[in-house]
């Protein structure tokens, strides 16, 4: 039976810079980095105390990374605070927090070094 979900994956072109922007930008925890053959590597961060990770995979031969819409959301309990601190950082988010009131939360999307965009909610206590 499934028990829950265990990973998400994202193609990035560099996990080297992805690793510094999940790690140092946004707060996971590197929790695997393994060689792939001789010139890959397979890369998972996670959220301390989550389960689930995410995994910093290169795309298949022949495509690109990045540009992605992953689907990912992330939740906060002060999404204003997150998106300062992160625009501040140079982080590419978008201009505002979005509000378009309930049932839908505050939130807003923020985008990797590759593109690939990820969202920040403030859930309803």
């Amino acid at each position: 039976m499934i028990a829950y979900i265990a990973n998400s994956l994202v193609r990035v072109s560099d996990p080297d810079r992805a690793l510094d922007f999940y790690v140092d930008t946004l707060g996971f925890e590197k929790v695997v980095d393994i060689p792939m053959g001789p010139d890959m590597r397979w890369v998972e961060v996670a959220l301390p105390g989550t389960k689930t990770t995410v995994a910093l995979a290169p795309p298949p031969q022949g495509q690109s990374a990045g540009g992605a819409q992953t689907g990912i959301i992330l939740d906060t309990s002060d999404v204003d605070s997150d998106h300062a601190a992160l625009s501040a950082a140079g982080v590419d988010v978008d201009e505002a927090v979005s509000r378009w009131g309930d049932p839908v939360p505050p939130m807003f999307w923020l985008r990797d070094p590759d593109g690939n965009s990820l969202a920040i909610v403030q859930p309803a206590s």
